[in-house]
């Protein structure tokens, strides 16, 4: 698990800031957005920063290669098997291509401009195909699994490095799920769970989920998982990753 970590760390830093800084969309989706996604790709990654970076929930089909689950629908939807795939059902759109995605989500929900970071859209999707390399095939390949009656949910932010196996397994094992966005808006969000423990530093935060997970579990700790269909909630990432394997994997 170390190890995992230690390549996890290295994607994570390669994006700097990306996928963890928040700054909350104008207005919400009334109706949760759908990404139909490969957890380790490059471009599929872009567009799961901007769901971090607005503060946005969306359901996630994991495609792995050679997944069966997911892949067919988005084939039938938009006639190839490409990635990501989103799914807007506020609005009826349906679209590929993730720099066209982002432009989307911020002309349709941020209430603001494409920020520059974003209109220099080739800089980040090759600064995402760096991130990628680390993980190498992590979450690629498809894994026989229990398909589950609900979908699990998983408070994450994209570069969270402790955050990021449980979604390659996730993917792996095409567990779709709720992507709960936790992104840090605020100074003392930055500092680690149990320093923050140890200091007593209880930053309020301003994101509706944050502020959830605080009141149903008696902290903030990333990524957290939970399950409606055995109703398991657990912190840690060995210990999610442990948790789908045995509940989930055949």
């Amino acid at each position: 698990m170390a190890g995992n970590i230690g390549t996890s760390l290295v994607s994570t830093m390669v994006r700097g800031a990306s996928g963890i800084h928040c700054r909350p969309a104008a207005r919400k989706p009334a109706q949760l957005l759908q990404l139909f996604d490969i957890e380790n790709c490059p471009y599929c990654r872009l567009v799961r920063e901007v769901f971090t970076e607005l503060d946005l929930d969306a359901e996630i089909y994991p495609c792995p290669k050679e997944g069966d689950r997911f892949r067919p629908e988005v084939v039938e939807r938009g006639g190839k098997a490409q990635f990501p795939y989103l799914v807007d059902p506020n609005t009826g759109v349906e679209m590929y291509e993730s720099l066209d995605i982002v432009a989307y989500l911020y002309e349709t929900y941020a209430g603001r401009e494409l920020p520059l970071k974003w209109k220099l859209g080739g800089l980040q999707t090759l600064g995402s195909m760096l991130a990628s390399a680390p993980r190498m095939n992590e979450g690629m390949r498809s894994q026989p699994s229990i398909d589950p009656e609900e979908l699990l949910e998983l408070y994450s932010f994209e570069s969270s490095p402790y955050a990021r196996p449980v979604r390659e397994l996730l993917c792996s094992l095409q567990l779709p799920y709720i992507l709960r966005s936790c992104g840090r808006t605020r100074a003392g969000e930055w500092v680690l769970p149990p320093i923050r423990e140890r200091l007593n530093l209880d930053p309020e935060s301003e994101l509706e989920n944050r502020r959830r997970l605080q009141a149903a579990e008696g902290r903030v700790s990333i990524p957290y998982l939970f399950d409606p269909n055995t109703g398991e909630g657990l912190f840690e990432s060995a210990d999610i990753l442990g948790y789908l394997r045995n509940t989930y994997a055949t």
